[in-house]
């Protein structure tokens, strides 16, 4: 197995070829990270698993990203993203591909299935939980959640006892859905403690 680039080495593989393509290339925490821009997206993709210098034959994770309370409400950029992490098996190295969806309100990337078939799964659970649109994948449905489920829960949104509930009905022989009916409770922690607690009076 040959020595794995450098960080300066696979930046400047991915640099020269993606080119333009690139919106930010960076090396944090042992780790390349390269921010494609979303209407390059696909050719990107292609790319980087064909250049010479590149070589990342295999998709190994793809996940969805909101980035909506990101930097504890300052953030301002574009609030979905895809992550890719790709491996070189022949070059032995790493890599992490992010693009912005462009639309906030219909988040919407290119499918990556036909570079890496891989991604049809992982991108089936990144439309079924955070709503991102794949184009041109060819089975873009739910594959986590219930075909009548509603929303998508891991958009930060989302709020945490969801939309509606399942349970059988015993009268009608079948699994109904009905609003949530649990009822939102704050609970304060009761401190008990003895007098001579860690020795204070």
């Amino acid at each position: 197995m040959s020595m794995p680039a450098t960080p300066d080495q696979l930046k400047q593989a991915v640099e020269a070829a993606l080119g333009d393509r690139i919106v930010r290339v960076s090396h944090d925490l042992g780790e390349t990270t390269v921010v494609v821009d979303a209407t390059n997206y696909a050719a990107a993709a292609a790319l980087l698993r064909d250049a010479p210098g590149c070589q990342f034959e295999q998709l190994v994770d793809l996940c969805g990203l909101d980035y909506s309370d990101f930097g504890d409400g300052v953030y301002e950029g574009p609030r979905f993203c895809v992550v890719l992490h790709l491996l070189s098996v022949s070059l032995n190295q790493r890599l992490r591909v992010k693009v912005f969806c462009i639309d906030d309100d219909f988040p919407v990337v290119a499918s990556v299935n036909s570079v890496w078939n891989a991604a049809n799964w992982y991108e089936r659970e990144a439309f079924d939980l955070f709503g991102i649109m794949f184009e041109g994948h060819e089975d873009l449905r739910r594959i986590l959640t219930d075909y009548g489920f509603i929303g998508h829960p891991f958009r930060k949104d989302f709020p945490v006892t969801g939309h509606v509930e399942m349970r059988y009905d015993a009268e009608q022989k079948r699994v109904v859905y009905q609003p949530v009916t649990i009822e939102p409770r704050e609970i304060t922690p009761r401190i008990i403690r003895e007098d001579n607690y860690a020795g204070l009076n």
